[in-house]
């Protein structure tokens, strides 16, 4: 039906109008997609296109695929359980001072390695040594005092043994010389206690270590047991290393441990070159019920300094080691919706998606459970062009060192 709104426009309704506006819109927009679908239809289909055509993911129009390979070798590989720890001093000690007086002197400088017994700092000795010159004249004084009542105790007892003194006055000459001799015992003991006072003004390092930060410096007033010590000194020649493991790790470490030496490697994470070596020293004795972890403490000589106070470290402890375990680059493996697999180059250079099972990762390698066998060859870079029967182009430089790893005894 066609309405033709110049000549009715004029006695029409406004609405019966608009309705005939719509319907010739609907027609027309009709009449164009019927003439776009007849032109489709009459378009010829391009060949190779899409999914399906020979450009496809391993199609066999598509020619080789290029790929990386290595071997599957059998060799002995270590049992390891790694964790993150913590470097710890073996030994740390805040130097302060004992008595209250003024800051000398320094004979160390910040950093440096000092040795057991060595001068670090003096204190303001004079008023010490008046103090002790003070308790040694009281020990004469007294000391003469004491030969004087022992002389008049000594006539005391002539002179009642003659009928001339009274018992009381012999008594009492003997009580005092006694107690003369208790008060000379207290003027020792003061200067024992004043030559200890003195000796703390001599400050010495108490441990082989490295010195930290000076707290105080010279000409300030250093007062007893103060809470910023004069300096911190830290013992690094050896070191501990603290990690957690998992409690499920507890049991093989333990069994290990008891049989011998655990060998234990900590790495620096921005230090390129070759790992701390050291053993396991301390297990702890609960595992923290809130992490399920337990401590567990490393022992490193550290000579060359290599590890610090404070840094975090990867800490790989070797528990044994299995002679015959079959190994491939961690590369090999991949992760699909059925769980891990290597894709396998077989003879006729086709390949088949193998189904594996990991048993652990060492590094850049991964130690197979099951799937693969020795001797055979796994693809390690461009899987994602591959389906199961592709057959692929092994890039030359991998070739040749997949050979020479199988060659090789």
């Amino acid at each position: 039906m066609r309405c033709d709104l110049n000549r009715l426009e004029n006695w029409m309704p406004r609405s019966t109008r608009v309705l005939c506006s719509l319907l010739a819109a609907a027609a027309l927009a009709a009449s164009a997609c019927s003439g776009g679908e007849a032109a489709t239809e009459k378009t010829p289909a391009t060949s190779g296109g899409g999914r399906g055509g020979g450009g496809g993911r391993g199609g066999a129009g598509g020619g080789d695929v290029p790929v990386t390979v290595a071997p599957v070798i059998q060799k002995s590989m270590p049992i390891v359980v790694e964790g993150i720890g913590t470097v710890i001093a073996a030994s740390t000690v805040s130097v302060r001072a004992q008595i209250t007086g003024e800051l000398m002197s320094v004979n160390f400088k910040e950093g440096d390695d000092v040795q057991k017994g060595q001068l670090l700092v003096t204190l303001d000795k004079r008023p010490l040594e008046a103090a002790l010159h003070q308790t040694e004249a009281t020990l004469e004084r007294d000391k003469a005092n004491l030969a004087n009542a022992k002389s008049v105790a000594s006539r005391q007892e002539d002179l009642q043994k003659r009928g001339i003194a009274t018992r009381e006055q012999a008594e009492t000459s003997r009580t005092a010389a006694e107690a003369l001799e208790a008060t000379v015992a207290a003027d020792r003991a003061n200067i024992e206690n004043a030559k200890v006072q003195l000796d703390y003004a001599t400050i010495t390092s108490p441990l082989d270590g490295r010195t930290g930060l000076l707290q105080v410096h010279p000409g300030n007033l250093v007062r007893a047991n103060d809470t910023t010590p004069i300096v911190t000194i830290n013992k690094i020649t050896p070191v501990y290393v603290s990690f957690a493991l998992p409690e499920a790790q507890l049991a093989p470490v333990k069994r290990y441990m008891a049989r011998g030496r655990l060998a234990a490697a900590a790495q620096l994470p921005s230090d390129p070159g070759p790992p701390s070596t050291g053993e396991i020293s301390f297990i702890d004795n609960a595992v923290d019920m809130t992490t399920g972890t337990i401590k567990v403490k490393g022992t490193f000589p550290n000579t060359d300094h290599r590890l610090w106070p404070g840094q975090f470290v990867n800490v790989r402890v070797t528990l044994t080691s299995d002679p015959n375990a079959i190994v491939v680059p961690t590369a090999a493996v991949q992760t699909g919706q059925q769980g891990t697999f290597v894709f396998v180059v077989k003879d006729d250079r086709t390949v088949e998606l193998r189904p594996v099972v990991v048993a652990r990762a060492s590094g850049s390698d991964s130690v197979l459970a099951s799937g693969a066998r020795a001797g055979e060859t796994v693809v390690t870079d461009g899987q994602i062009r591959l389906v199961p029967g592709s057959r692929v182009s092994i890039k030359s430089d991998s070739l040749k060192a997949a050979q020479g790893t199988q060659a090789a005894p």
